[in-house]
């Protein structure tokens, strides 16, 4: 991964993985497993975990705790209306911030 994407992940990945719960709960692996299959390979479990430790503490998260076939329990991270909220402003924003980008891109400027 570039360094550049690399920065560039760190400011958006909490949105993308509130936008990957909005569709349904999920644990950590699995949020993982949704990024790589996105095309996020590059991305840590760590830093997933983190995140997702982040999330729990600004509360836009509701986290169970589901018993795991193969060891300890699970925490299973669903969003809740506060997250939401924080989505909904994360798209509102990223549109925003997209729109502003792609009328500096000189591809899309009429001479």
């Amino acid at each position: 991964m570039s360094k550049q994407l690399t920065e560039m992940l760190k400011g958006t990945l909490e949105g993308i993985v509130l936008a990957l719960l909005s569709g349904r709960p999920a644990y950590g692996y699995e949020i993982t497993a949704q990024l790589r299959d996105r095309g996020f390979e590059d991305i840590a479990e760590g830093t997933v975990y983190a995140l997702l430790v982040r999330i729990e503490q600004k509360g836009l998260v509701d986290v169970e705790k589901v018993p795991s076939e193969k060891g300890p329990p699970r925490k299973v991270f669903t969003l809740n209306d506060r997250g939401e909220q924080e989505l909904a402003e994360f798209w509102t924003t990223w549109s925003l911030l997209a729109g502003r980008i792609e009328e500096l891109n000189p591809k899309n400027r009429e001479n």
